[in-house]
């Protein structure tokens, strides 16, 4: 397998910030924080309610 060094550098990097990511989701998780506020009536992008759908839609 002959992978080139700026790959392998870029590779690294990229699965440093995957994993920074990751735990810094946990952690904010354990101490009960959310990523949307924690209040979902007043949300409008991370749950879609079927009443917010149009019905009958003719092309």
């Amino acid at each position: 397998m002959n992978i080139n060094l700026p790959t392998m550098v870029i590779l690294v990097v990229l699965a440093a910030v995957v994993g920074l990511a990751i735990v810094k989701l946990i952690r904010d998780k354990k101490k009960g924080k959310c990523s949307c506020g924690c209040d979902c009536k007043s949300c409008g992008g991370c749950h879609l309610s079927i009443q917010s759908l149009p019905q009958n839609q003719d092309r």
